[in-house]
């Protein structure tokens, strides 16, 4: 069995030391869904939600959340951000959401993409709650990750 890189030598979780690693340029790009009524994303075309424009507050949430990844995950480290980008569309069925994150770091950014999907994601629900009871997301996934 291959040693697990996250436990001391007792098995209690641990934060891996990247003291050793060199910085470099990375970038992650992740995606996710959420499916809406088709009565709900008309009201999302037309910025007729009563709360508000949706992509510009879920845009927003995601960038916000990328930044307190950190935070919200136990044992991530906290990287330097370099970039941040959230990109929302309609589609047949709902809501897609894509995001990059740069970093100039010793470890990668693909945490930080993925949790700004989701809380755009979980912005995008928040935002509609009120005229869609049906709304589920699914398909949160990392694209790639590089080293540049």
């Amino acid at each position: 069995m291959k040693k697990l890189t996250h436990t001391d030598s007792s098995g209690k979780a641990i934060m891996v030391d990247i003291g050793n690693k060199k910085k470099q340029d990375r970038k992650a790009r992740a995606a996710g869904h959420i499916n809406l009524a088709p009565s709900t994303i008309k009201l999302i075309i037309g910025n007729n939600i009563s709360k508000g424009d949706v992509f510009a507050v879920a845009r927003l949430a995601g960038i916000n959340a990328a930044k307190k990844t950190w935070e919200l995950i136990p044992l991530c480290h906290n990287i330097s951000l370099t970039s941040v980008k959230v990109d929302l569309a309609t589609d047949d069925n709902g809501v897609s959401v894509t995001s990059e994150a740069g970093c100039i770091d010793r470890t990668g950014a693909e945490m930080e993409a993925l949790t700004a999907v989701s809380a755009a994601l979980l912005a995008v629900y928040d935002m509609c709650k009120s005229v869609d009871s049906s709304m589920v997301i699914n398909d949160i996934h990392l694209i790639e990750k590089v080293k540049i």
